[in-house]
């Protein structure tokens, strides 16, 4: 019976790589390449408005990054304070060493979370505000 199984897995195995290898092929030689190209030439835009709307390629480079890890931090942030949730009154009912654990990853991530929302508007204030 485990040779069934072992077999009837690698035959589905094999037909699933090849499956994904055959439509990997096809996005990349498809209308995804124009899509790329699109999605290329949008960050690029976004990056010259940056860039003129702080006036200088090093600050409109440092608000696009910045713009970029805000919105990145949102998804990344509450994940880590779910686990930390569940680390804490989940799986730190029994254990307090994890139940400290949990209470550290949700400081942690939501310092980070802060952090990461409250900087691009600092830097755009200094930039703007106090730079001549």
């Amino acid at each position: 019976m485990k040779k069934i199984v072992v077999a009837l897995f690698v035959v589905i195995s094999v037909f699933f790589s090849y499956s994904v290898y055959a439509t990997s092929e096809n996005i990349l030689e498809g209308t995804s390449a124009g899509q790329l190209v699109e999605i290329k030439e949008k960050e690029l835009n976004e990056l010259e408005d940056y860039t003129e709307a702080y006036g200088s390629e090093a600050y409109g480079l440092t608000a696009y990054i910045l713009n970029k890890v805000r919105i990145y931090s949102i998804p990344l942030c509450f994940v880590g304070i779910a686990v930390g949730a569940i680390w804490q009154y989940v799986i730190g009912i029994r254990k307090l060493d994890v139940h400290d654990r949990g209470l550290f990853l949700i400081v942690s991530f939501v310092t980070i979370f802060v952090i990461c929302q409250v900087l691009p508007l600092v830097f755009a204030i200094v930039v703007k505000g106090f730079r001549n």
